[in-house]
């Protein structure tokens, strides 16, 4: 029982720091999109494929090296397959995916705080 409670709590913590990092995120991009805005009359498009260059080379993920993260590092430059998924990504905007992706974690944080409040009245 202990595992499982224990289980349930780390879900939780990383579905809040997920949904609330991600929604943190999403209020950042959003906002500094309005700014340009305002600012210059023209709306600045960040696509998914955009964040996840900037995540990568925020990480310091070096292009010669090999490995996952230098593989999707080429493939965001350069794809050679999956050329419909690189489109979609390049045309979702990433504050929508962000705030997907808070929801969801929101939801995984809602499910394991409601899960240990059962475990705690039976």
């Amino acid at each position: 029982m202990k595992a499982r409670e224990t289980s349930l709590r780390i879900e939780g913590v990383l579905g809040a720091v997920i949904g609330y990092g991600c929604l943190a995120a999403f209020l950042i991009l959003t906002g500094l999109q309005l700014y340009r805005w305002f600012r210059a009359g023209e709306w600045t498009h960040v696509g998914v494929v955009d964040c996840l260059r900037y995540v990568l080379s925020f990480f310091g993920t070096p292009d010669a090296a090999g490995g996952r993260a230098a593989a999707l590092a080429h493939w965001l430059d350069a794809p050679i397959d999956w050329l419909g998924l690189h489109r979609v990504l390049e045309a979702v905007p990433a504050s929508l995916a962000l705030f997907a992706i808070s929801v969801l974690g929101n939801c995984i944080f809602i499910y394991s705080s409601d899960r240990l409040r059962e475990m705690h009245r039976a």
